[in-house]
């Protein structure tokens, strides 16, 4: 049984694209099943063709008795459905058990976003790094509120994806997606000064073409950009709590405050459905409904 989990994963992995860290989920999740079907007492499998509709929905049972988040409820759910319709699709079943199996609803919550205000007291603090570790803060930074782009995005990059002369930076997105994205003038103005600047200081034989750079002179990683904006976001003393997730919904939340088109930001942000960017939709109606509310005259009559 575990050969058609390897076999699923290795569809995921080369047809579908999917990330690392997608992968290593899903396969957390199908060995959990895999561990929950071993230790049924109830009922014996052996192999895939012995599960039924019962036997899914009582894994998913088991795992609501474990107090799972619902989101991650929610995600092993349906790493195990899109497992069973590959089974099916690939005739290993003959039919899917998880067909008439209601996936465990999860409500979204809004994401979190940085006024304006408060993004740009973040940027301030490491523009007061003159040192080459400073700048490529900076531009790091910079390039992240100025694009939407995500942490992986940005440290996947290589010198070679950034267009400082017409303005754009060439990512790679989810399902191996490239897209172009328009760079602010000042963050491109920043983006240039570490390449010219700082890059080169922190540059071995080993950094190869590598954007965003350690002290080592290695391509920079995931955690170690999290944790550079940890320190900024403590040394800036902001009430929210600051990812590089934050600042992609702070991007997304203030370009429809100023009205740009929802389209132009599915685009910008990489997202395959448009109904995803359509939750920042409500985040900027709050926005405009608070603004209402505070300017409107007898909302000041009231006060008074």
């Amino acid at each position: 049984m575990e050969r058609e989990i390897q076999d699923f994963l290795n569809f995921l992995a080369v047809e579908k694209g999917f990330s690392g860290n997608t992968l290593e989920a899903y396969s957390n999740d199908l060995s959990q099943l895999l561990e929950f079907l071993e230790n049924n007492e109830t009922k014996r499998v052996q192999t895939w063709k012995d599960i039924d509709k019962g036997t899914i929905v009582s894994f998913i049972l088991f795992l609501k008795e474990r107090q799972y988040a619902p989101a991650t409820l929610a995600r092993k759910a349906a790493a195990v459905k899109s497992f069973f319709r590959f089974l099916s699709a690939e005739s290993i079943l003959d039919r899917d058990p998880t067909e008439e199996v209601d996936s465990p609803k999860v409500d979204k919550p809004l994401p979190k976003y940085l006024t304006m205000e408060e993004v740009n007291i973040l940027l301030e603090q490491p523009a007061r790094n003159k040192n080459p570790d400073g700048l490529r803060d900076r531009a790091m930074l910079e390039m992240l509120y100025a694009t939407g782009m995500r942490v992986s995005e940005l440290v996947g990059l290589n010198l070679d994806d950034v267009d400082l002369g017409e303005g754009f930076v060439r990512c790679l997105g989810k399902g191996s997606k490239e897209r172009l994205v328009p760079l602010h003038p000042e963050a491109a103005e920043v983006a240039l000064t570490y390449i010219v600047k700082g890059r080169p200081a922190l540059s071995t034989h080993a950094s190869n073409s590598a954007l965003f750079l350690n002290r080592r002179g290695d391509r920079l990683t995931r955690q170690g950009l999290w944790l550079i904006l940890k320190g900024y976001a403590s040394q800036a003393n902001l009430s929210t709590e600051v990812t590089p997730h934050v600042l992609r919904h702070s991007f997304a939340t203030h370009m429809l405050q100023r009205k740009a088109d929802l389209r132009h930001v599915q685009g910008w942000l990489g997202h395959a459905n448009i109904s995803t960017t359509q939750i920042y939709t409500h985040l900027t109606r709050d926005h405009l409904r608070q603004a209402y509310d505070e300017a409107h005259p007898r909302a000041k009559d009231e006060e008074a």
